[in-house]
This record gives C-alpha cells, sequence and structure tokens, in this order.
C-alpha cells in the first residue's frame, strides 16, 4: 500500500513553478526541486518518474493556472473592445522583472518543444482568440480573425516592451491594444 503524501501534488508543484521560473526548464534537477519542495529527491522521483516529467507536469500545472485565470478574467469583462483589453491586461504580468522575464521566455521555449505541452498552448490560444473576437465582432469568421489579431499584438507587446522597457509593462501593453483597437475601429 502507497503511504499518504505528506505535501499535497499542488503545493509540490506550486514550489516546482517558482523554481523553475527562477532557473530554467533545463536547470531544474531533482536536487534543486528537492530543495525547494521540502521532499526527498527520492520521493520527486517516485512521483513523476523522470526529470522531464516533472518539468512538463510543472509547466501543464501553470497551464491550469492560466487557463482558470483566462476564464475568470473572460467571466469577468465587458464585451466590447475595452472588455478585450481588459482581459488581457488581467493576464499581463503586473511585475516583469529582467531576469522573471528572460526566464518566461524560456518556458515559452519549453512549451514549444513538448508536443503535449504545445497542444495546451494551442487550445488556450484558441480559447482566447474566441474571447477577444467575440468582444470585437459580429462575424464569426471576422471576430476569429480580429481575436487572433489581438493576442498577436499583444504577446508582441511584450516581446518589444522587453528590449526597451521605457516604461512599466502594463502602461506600455495597454497603449498598444488601445492603438490596434483604434487601427481596426473597433472602439
Amino acid at each position: 500500500m502507497a503511504r499518504p503524501k505528506r505535501i499535497p501534488d499542488e503545493t509540490v508543484l506550486d514550489k516546482l513553478l517558482e523554481t523553475l521560473a527562477e532557473t530554467g526548464p533545463d536547470n531544474l534537477t531533482f536536487q534543486r526541486a528537492s530543495a525547494a519542495a521540502g521532499l526527498s529527491a527520492a520521493t520527486l522521483v517516485q512521483r513523476f518518474g523522470s526529470r522531464e516529467d516533472m518539468v512538463e507536469a510543472t509547466l501543464l500545472f501553470a497551464w491550469d493556472r492560466l487557463d482558470a485565470l483566462s476564464r475568470a478574467a473572460d467571466a469577468e469583462a465587458s464585451l466590447d473592445a475595452e472588455g478585450a483589453i481588459f482581459l488581457l491586461m488581467k493576464l499581463t504580468p503586473a511585475d516583469a522583472g529582467e531576469q522573471g522575464f528572460a526566464n518566461s521566455l524560456l518556458l515559452l521555449r519549453e512549451d514549444m518543444r513538448n508536443p503535449v505541452l504545445r497542444a495546451r498552448g494551442a487550445a488556450w490560444g484558441t480559447f482566447l482568440a474566441n474571447a477577444l473576437g467575440r468582444r470585437l465582432a459580429e462575424d464569426k469568421n471576422e471576430a476569429c480573425r480580429f481575436g487572433r489579431q489581438m493576442a498577436s499584438v499583444w504577446q508582441g507587446a511584450q516581446i518589444w516592451w522587453g528590449f526597451t522597457r521605457e516604461q512599466p509593462l502594463g502602461t506600455f501593453v495597454r497603449k498598444q491594444l488601445e492603438e490596434w483597437c483604434e487601427s481596426m475601429g473597433t472602439t
């Protein structure tokens, strides 16, 4: 009979996600994970199997959080262009320090390399495009197109901000989204 878990999976994954964000996926070892989670490396091997499975489980946990945050923001946002901007601003990191921003790109790289995580990202992208699109256009085809474009502007704004950092991230992203909505005639 298996021993009961002293520390729940969610607590372990939360600690591993913090560590993964600091170290990047390639540097998350069982030794580092053990120190972060307060469990022995052997216990982590029992829970996850391999280092790769531990990284994947941690990033799937992050996707679960992003899905929940996205659905909550979707439910809260008004059904207009300002609601679309509101939704994306809820998903924009409030504090994007230099190291944190660079490490989040490492996590994104891992999401693109792993087929399971890539599928999760694709599903979230479809949800986000639909959530934005229904706030931007009534025609279904146009809504899908506008939603994808707005999501792309949002992602691109964060990347461009990473190079200049001349103002707070939220200020920069909001301005880019407002300008895009204005150019599309959705405001």
